[in-house]
């Protein structure tokens, strides 16, 4: 993607209280070409937003979805994170996940939507994530039916206790998923043991469909690496903004 016209990207850099954890998180919104107050834009809320932007190249390959491929805009918000305490916010067993859920739904998107045009229905709001900000989207959506349906997983660490989180639920037909795994994730190790990333989705997509969720599932070749995900992107985006 080498066009001018996909680098030019209006992102505004933003800096919230966020009571529920007792610090301020830093946001990075990427703004559409064309973008105009007086419309209205779906809009897609991504974990680990400096990684979206900085090596999954999420606002160059928006850029391209909206200007070459008829996509209708869309604003993107990266929620920046952490990595010392990652695990802790988005890890079901970790002791901030539920802050930070609440740091979600109670501040970043009551700010997002007091100073930019987004749309509040639950089919206008994408998540997304990678590996354990995979897991954490759903977690996420499973617990706030009315704020969300569509997830982007890039590799979602679905970890036994997601599985069983996911597995207690009964009726998940409100949900919709684009995940996609790597085929040489089968033995990759994490900051809280060595997993079958391959074996996890897999299971993960079973109790999913066995409990009515929308799964579009993928397994490619492909590393637990950005070099990875950042190719996925584009067909995650258009699946849900098409």
């Amino acid at each position: 993607m080498t066009d001018s016209r996909y680098l030019k990207r209006t992102i505004v850099r933003e800096e919230i209280d966020c009571d529920s954890l007792g610090e301020k998180r830093k946001l990075r919104i990427y703004l559409p070409p064309g973008y105009n107050e007086i419309l209205s834009y779906p809009v897609v809320y991504c974990q680990d937003g400096e990684e979206f932007f900085n090596f999954g190249r999420i606002a160059t390959h928006a850029n391209k979805l909206i200007l070459d491929d008829g996509l209708e805009p869309f604003i993107i918000v990266g929620i920046e994170v952490d990595t010392t305490v990652r695990t802790e916010e988005y890890a079901p067993f970790g002791h901030r996940f539920e802050a930070y859920c609440r740091c979600i739904t109670e501040e970043i998107i009551p700010f997002v939507e007091r100073n930019y045009p987004v749309r509040r229905e639950p089919e206008d709001r994408v998540l997304a994530g990678d590996s354990l900000g995979g897991s954490f989207s759903l977690h996420l959506a499973m617990k706030n039916p009315k704020l969300f349906s569509k997830i982007i997983s890039l590799s979602g660490a679905y970890y036994d206790q997601t599985l069983a989180m996911i597995e207690a639920e009964s009726d998940l037909s409100h949900l919709s998923l684009f995940m996609v795994v790597g085929l040489q994730e089968q033995q990759y190790t994490t900051d809280t043991g060595t997993y079958n990333f391959v074996e996890l989705n897999r299971r993960a997509r079973q109790l999913l469909e066995e409990r009515g969720a929308k799964v579009v599932y993928y397994e490619k070749d492909g590393k637990h690496l950005w070099g990875f995900w950042q190719q996925e992107l584009p067909e995650a985006l258009t699946h849900f903004l098409q």
